[in-house]
């Protein structure tokens, strides 16, 4: 059980890269993303709340016991929230490459600078609900970014 939880926290063992973990678990959530609105799946929106949802939960307690499991709190190796995160950044949002590369610079941009609520939340919540949550805030940001920035770039689309 415990590897399966290292497994699923580090997305398939992306967050031991040697440089930039985060970036490699966003570049695994980019796919996930694409495949679920795009690509592969094409799941409807009504669909995709209530299992984001579900995965969300899962993940908060897989963060939990990784952290446990590693020893460190909010270690850089987890990074199932970044990939969520990617997941939320692309909900709603076209899944072309010139939406997926801006979705992708726009959330790792907030994930690192942790704009209010993110950086307090990050500061003050410990286990899965620090890991997680402060993502899915940088990911609320990111997804409605995206939307003016995709409008000021093409905004007959």
């Amino acid at each position: 059980m415990r590897k399966l939880i290292v497994f699923l926290a580090t997305a398939g063992y992306a967050g031991f890269v040697p440089l930039a973990p985060g970036s490699a678990g966003s570049l695994v959530g980019l796919i996930v993303a694409w495949a679920i609105f795009g690509g592969v799946w094409q799941v409807p929106s009504m669909i995709v709340v209530p299992v984001f949802a579900a995965a969300f939960v899962a993940a908060w307690w897989i963060s939990g016991q990784a952290e446990e499991i590693l020893n460190q709190p909010d270690s850089s190796h987890i990074v199932i929230d970044e990939v969520l995160g990617m997941v939320a950044t692309m909900f709603l949002n076209p899944v072309d490459r010139g939406h997926l590369i801006i979705g992708f610079v726009l959330f790792r941009l907030f994930d690192i600078v942790k704009p209010f609520p993110a950086g307090f939340i990050d500061r003050r919540l410990r286990g899965g609900a620090g890991v997680m949550l402060d993502d899915l805030a940088a990911a609320i940001y990111a997804n409605i970014m995206l939307r003016m920035v995709a409008r000021l770039i093409w905004p007959a689309a």
